[in-house]
């Protein structure tokens, strides 16, 4: 008879085949099914999930689920115990290695994942940190600090706000190099908004996250970790910067800069790139190239200027064909103080969305125009749509990112309402955002299955 714990989260038919056989969740099993015969680990499954599959890890490390329908025979083999805490070793410090600071925020940076709840568990204390990606110890002494544990979607404001103050005590107090642990769903976001709010930093400030839990053998976790503490610790980059995978192989990570980035898979592993300018650098656990020369470098003083504010009325909107204008109505009625649009084309929007905007003009609400295709700059001036939307009020931000323009606003408006110096502030570049050109060779999409594409790949993929 088998215990109820011992079939967590399975329910219906799938609890029936279990029991069936006698296997328990977290048993070593060879199963034999119509579609081949399968040798692995049972996993649990989360109570609301359907009952038609049994969840299994195979040796390689992935996970799959089998149609109960299909099972003809389980054999269990073995059995292991479930251990969700990460294993801790204590972090040998180096008195002439560089201090490092991890300030966490959340995410799935060096964690694991608990199958019985979904839920994902961190490893966050320098002995964790260690036990798991003990290649951290040959880079320098890290330290750690949980400011909020939250899943990205979930910053704001508050979060932003705290983190750069946390970033501005960290230097007075003499660290090397700070690493903040952070989703990557809106990392990019964050990246910016603290590009405007930490300024004049002497130290490299990099931002790292993983797309995949640190259980699964396609983890990035370990490189990014790695790569970003080296960053951190060992560059001369004083900026704001994202360091993630680059290729889709292991090979090495790229530093962009926090106000040209862009998450741009949903799940790749090299899903951040820069926009409309080229990376900072690359680097391995080997080594750091820098690409660009015009960065920022380290200093020895501890001088930094943090203003971290943020005016939360603000919205960006998406323009649309057929957009109608009570959204505008809306966003003016509920006394927001700031619109960014991501226009088409060179920064368009229909005829009747005019009187909507005019009218947020005369409340005194800043309207900025951006380009939704990311690559190029709002050129208001060159079609009448365009003249007319300078008419009406609206500024066009050069080659601000939409998200970009979006919290740079927010923190202009914290500092001053005076809608000419607002202008001032959001058209004077503080961190890149802003570009006199873009790279001739910035603009490069590899369209799949286009004729001299696949020829050219021919020649390298044997």
């Amino acid at each position: 008879m088998i215990a109820p714990d011992a079939l967590k989260g399975y329910r219906g038919a799938a609890r029936d085949v279990l029991t069936r056989f006698s296997v328990r969740v977290w048993s070593d099993v060879e199963m034999d099914t119509t579609r081949g015969k399968f040798t692995g680990i049972i996993l649990p499954r989360s109570e609301t999930a359907d009952d038609r599959h049994i969840v299994l890890k195979l040796r390689t490390g992935y996970n799959i689920g089998v149609a109960v329908s299909t099972v003809k025979e389980i054999l269990e083999t073995g059995y292991r115990e479930a251990h969700y805490k990460i294993p801790e070793r204590e972090f040998p410090y180096d008195p002439a290695k560089p201090r490092v600071k991890l300030l966490g925020t959340g995410g799935t940076i060096a964690s694991r994942l608990d199958y019985r709840t979904g839920a994902v568990i961190p490893a966050f204390s320098p002995g964790e940190l260690y036990g798991s990606v003990p290649e951290l110890a040959d880079i320098g002494n890290l330290e750690t600090e949980k400011l909020y544990g939250v899943f990205s979607e979930n910053m704001g404001p508050e979060q932003w706000i705290g983190t750069a103050r946390a970033i501005g005590r960290e230097i007075e107090k003499g660290v090397d190099g700070i690493v903040i642990g952070h989703g990557t769903d809106t990392m990019h976001h964050t990246a910016a908004v603290l590009s405007f709010m930490v300024q004049n930093t002497p130290v490299p400030i990099v931002m790292v996250g993983s797309q995949r839990s640190s259980d699964r053998p396609s983890s990035d976790a370990a490189m990014n970790l790695i790569c970003s503490t080296k960053v951190a610790a060992e560059s001369d980059i004083a900026e704001v910067m994202v360091c993630m995978f680059g290729p889709t192989s292991d090979q090495y990570c790229l530093l962009h800069q926090g106000t040209r980035v862009r998450k741009m898979h949903s799940s790749y592993r090299s899903t951040f790139r820069t926009i409309g300018d080229v990376p900072i650098g690359q680097v391995s656990p080997d080594s750091i190239r820098t690409i660009r020369k015009d960065y920022r470098r380290r200093r020895k003083d501890r001088n930094v200027t943090i203003q971290a504010v943020f005016e939360p009325k603000v919205a960006i909107v998406q323009y649309y064909p057929n957009m109608q204008p009570d959204i505008i109505e809306a966003l003016i009625d509920n006394g927001y103080k700031g619109i960014v649009i991501a226009g088409t084309g060179l920064g368009h929007v229909n005829k009747p969305l005019y009187p909507a905007l005019r009218r947020a003009h005369d409340k005194g609400i800043a309207l900025f125009m951006t380009v939704q295709t990311l690559w190029g700059y709002a050129q208001m001036y060159v079609y009448d749509t365009g003249r007319d939307l300078m008419d009406l009020g609206i500024v066009p931000a050069e080659n601000m990112l939409p998200e970009v323009a979006y919290v740079k606003l927010g923190w202009t408006l914290a500092q001053t309402t005076d809608l000419a110096e607002v202008e001032r502030i959001m058209l004077t570049s503080y961190a890149r955002e802003i570009t006199e050109r873009e790279p001739h060779d910035g603009y490069l999409i590899f369209q799949a299955g286009a004729p001299w594409l696949q020829e050219h790949f021919r020649k390298f993929w044997k």
